[in-house]
């Protein structure tokens, strides 16, 4: 028995060994400075850290970090300090081990980025999100004094999603929701695209599992077809890549399952209907003598003799980069069979930014005088967020995704200079992008030589001019007029520096016209003025008072005369907005369990008697059973269902993961839901009976209410309808799609 167990661990130990000189290859191959017993030197210092200690698939915890440098080195492309800060990663937060132990053992870089790492441990979305609000401040304060934080933060999570089958369900959705939610848009931002991808996908698998597998297998067949097609209408720009005397590479990319998805979702229509599943890379080595840019449209030039491009789906990344970085030329052209084919032709600059991001933009800086980069620029706006952060942790992690999510126009000022800002920005916006006092005291710009209001959305090519006054001063609704993270930021922090004067100018109000009475503002006096006015907390009241919104005349008119003391302290205690057992945990048992006792690592069984007592469909996206759901347990043990892809449920997702429980539908057959089905076609005499007579008497079902538009020809129907699943809705759809008039039907 001794001797199993030993040749147990010899083996694991010669895994561990196998996988650190693999690490070691990886870094040989690199074009990094070689500090190869550094390295040796933090790998040592884990493993014998972690010693004993596993991850929940079994595995020795040691393959973890090892995982994550190898990450770090292969699909990042960083170099020593990043591959020991990863080798290191958990060792403070595991171990008994501090972050001067490091900074004493290796460098103090490396201490400060395992110190950056240590602080976000655990995923920064964690069960009291506001409670987590200063390690995300502290997080992006260190990411932009040293962007390698976030990237081996980025590996460590593509790993730990790359292994999250070893988890419970609920915590799939957990770490699945806050992966999409934050991590994805940040790796697009940091210009790692095919990290972004694949945290996607993966996000993708195990909230939508059956989804997934169906669009895997559909690929899977279609593969040889694809294969066939590529090769037919890669022959021929062989041929002139060749003749052009170029040394390059094709790559074939097919479009992600979770982008797939969608697409299907989002349009309504089948796997068989998305036609841009293939696209094509060209990556050449630039010939020297001429510039990069102009080698692109060199090539762009070639393939258009070969193929006829769409002239509406030209995107020029060469001539003015995204703001994280990337550069290409994008073309769709015509392919054979009548399909529209998209070609990316980068360079091999170009392909290593888009492939590796940030650290392949640094790489190829020539020097200091090199221009400052727009992803230079947006990691110096991170520290504007940090000078005013949101109060609320929630409402930050929103303010700081409007940087992450956000696509690129390009404007100009009246002098012809070029800028980048976000799509959907307004002029506001724009003002503020160029500095905070022109945002506050921005009265109106001009587009193009003519007067727009503020809330104007800029068109790429707008040349805008601002007009300012000395006596302008920001209004409530600018924020309804702005969409950047900059421009809310600074319109939030001057109203509520606003705010707190109005709110000290209130209470000295109301503690004047107290003193008048012989009176001190003491506790029970305000408890009494607020219960007059129907305040719950104090501030309130007094900014109420310094806003001139309440009478002030009417405190005087009060009464005041000590209360049954019982009664005072009865009312203290009560939760503001309801009686004193409102916040009492509910105890309704489902399947002989109670709610507050359920085990979160199973999946619990939604049956038809409880809905509505014992668990309540979201408003936010009313599910209905078929659906992919989760539960949300509250903080007064009410069950939520939500839909897995409703926006609400990812902010539950990633900000109290720890109330999350997996939960699936029974068989439901009793209870109906109203849905509501979007249908168009060609508006002929008769169609309309005939989708009537699809859903009365072919399907059974009832119809409450029908709104039609007509236009040239074409019309345009909400039918709600009553179902009890979705497997009655996509049996409604099939049928009513045999109609020959109908062009599609969509579930609203």
């Amino acid at each position: 028995m001794m001797q199993n167990e030993e040749q147990k661990l010899l083996t694991e130990e010669e895994q561990i060994q196998f996988e650190f000189e693999a690490l070691l290859e990886d870094y040989r191959n690199t074009n990094h400075r070689q500090k190869i017993e550094l390295i040796t030197k933090a790998f040592n210092f884990a493993h014998a850290a972690h010693k004993g200690i596993r991850r929940r698939s079994g595995e020795p915890y040691i393959m973890h970090p090892l995982a994550v440098a190898r990450i770090v080195v292969r699909e990042i492309g960083l170099g020593s300090t990043s591959i020991c800060s990863a080798l290191l990663h958990d060792v403070v937060e595991d171990t008994d081990y501090t972050v001067e132990d490091i900074e004493n053992l290796f460098t103090p870089k490396i201490a400060q980025i395992v110190d950056g790492l240590t602080k976000i441990s655990g995923g920064i979305f964690a069960e009291k999100a506001s409670e987590q609000a200063e390690n995300f401040r502290k997080l992006l304060l260190t990411m932009s004094e040293d962007i390698r934080v976030v990237l081996v933060k980025m590996a460590d999570r593509l790993h730990n999603m790359r292994t999250l089958g070893s988890m419970p369900p609920a915590k799939q959705f957990k770490i699945a929701g806050e992966t999409n939610y934050i991590y994805a848009p940040l790796a697009h931002r940091l210009g790692l695209f095919r990290i972004k991808t694949e945290l996607e996908n993966l996000s993708f698998k195990y909230e939508h599992p059956d989804k997934y597998q169906l669009i895997e297998q559909k690929l899977a067949v279609d593969e040889e077809a694809r294969l066939q097609f590529f090769n037919e209408f890669t022959n021929p720009i062989k041929a002139k890549l060749a003749e052009m005397g170029y040394a390059y590479f094709l790559k074939e990319r097919v479009k992600s399952i979770s982008s797939i998805w969608n697409k299907m979702n989002s349009k309504n229509i089948p796997f068989e209907e998305v036609f841009d599943l293939l696209a094509l890379r060209i990556v050449f080595e630039p010939k020297p003598g001429t510039s990069e840019k102009d080698q692109c449209w060199m090539l762009y030039s070639a393939l258009t003799e070969i193929f006829k491009p769409h002239p509406e789906r030209i995107r020029d990344w060469v001539s003015n980069p995204k703001a994280n970085g990337y550069e290409a030329l994008h073309v769709t052209l015509m392919g054979p069979l009548g399909r529209w084919v998209e070609v990316q032709i980068r360079s091999k600059r170009m392909n290593d930014i888009a492939e590796k991001g940030l650290a392949a933009h640094y790489k190829y800086k020539s020097g200091e005088d090199d221009d400052i980069s727009e992803l230079d620029k947006w990691m110096k706006t991170i520290k504007e967020l940090l000078e005013s952060p949101e109060p609320n942790a929630i409402d930050f992690m929103d303010t700081f995704k409007l940087n992450l999510f956000a696509s690129e126009i390009f404007v100009f000022t009246p002098k012809g200079e070029i800028k980048t800002i976000a799509q959907g920005a307004s002029a506001l916006d724009f003002a503020f992008s160029l500095h905070s006092d022109l945002g506050l005291r921005c009265i109106g710009a001009k587009v193009n030589h003519k007067l727009v209001p503020l809330s104007y959305k800029l068109q790429s090519g707008d040349q805008i001019e601002i007009i300012t006054t000395k006596k302008q001063s920001p209004m409530p609704e600018w924020l309804n007029y702005v969409s950047t993270a900059r421009a809310k930021s600074k319109l939030r922090a001057y109203f509520k520096k606003e705010e707190k004067q109005i709110t000290a100018d209130g209470q000295r109000m109301i503690e004047e016209i107290l003193a008048n009475k012989n009176l001190k503002p003491e506790n029970e006096i305000i408890v009494r003025i607020m219960n007059h006015f129907n305040f719950t907390d104090r501030s309130t009241l007094y900014l109420q008072a310094g806003r001139g919104l309440i009478h002030l005349d009417e405190i005087a008119k009060i009464t005041f005369k000590p209360k049954d003391q019982n009664v005072f302290i009865k009312y203290l205690k009560m939760p503001f907005g309801g009686n004193s057992d409102s916040k009492q945990p509910k105890t309704v048992p489902i399947d002989g369990v109670m709610i507050n006792k359920i085990d979160r690592k199973k999946t619990l069984l939604l049956t038809e008697e409880y809905a509505g007592t014992v668990y309540h469909l979201a408003e936010c996206c009313l599910p209905i059973p078929g659906d992919d759901v989760l539960g949300y347990v509250d903080e007064s043990e009410n069950l939520f269902i939500h839909k897995r892809n409703c926006r609400e449920a990812a902010k539950l997702k990633s900000s109290y993961g720890q109330r999350i429980i997996s939960v699936d539908w029974a068989a439901h057959k009793a209870l109906s839901f109203i849905q509501t089905l979007e249908i168009k076609g060609i508006d002929k005499q008769g169609v309309l009976i005939e989708i009537l007579k699809v859903v009365s008497e072919k399907f059974g079902g009832n119809i409450s209410k029908i709104t039609i538009d007509t236009n040239d020809g074409i019309f345009v129907g909400l039918f709600s309808i009553t179902v009890h699943d979705t497997e009655d809705i996509e049996l409604l759809c099939k049928n009513i799609k045999k109609i020959k008039e109908i062009n599609s039907v969509q579930r609203v």
